[in-house]
């Protein structure tokens, strides 16, 4: 066997998996100033915003 033979093997996992990761995050950070923009219209409009609103990474435990 040559490298010839293992290069889709090991090439299309990894191409996958990176743009995997990839699009993961382009979602989260369009997500993420969707609510940033969101969050400082509400407060030029006077409407009452908790600081940490929509920026909590690990659920909250009680």
């Amino acid at each position: 066997m040559t490298w010839v033979d293992l290069f889709p093997v090991i090439f299309f996992p990894l191409k996958i998996i990176v743009l995997g990761v990839g699009m993961f995050f382009s979602i989260k950070w369009h997500h993420d100033q969707d609510k940033k923009k969101k969050n400082e219209a509400d407060r030029r409009n006077g409407v009452s915003v908790p600081q940490d609103a929509g920026m909590r990474t690990t659920p909250a435990i009680d």
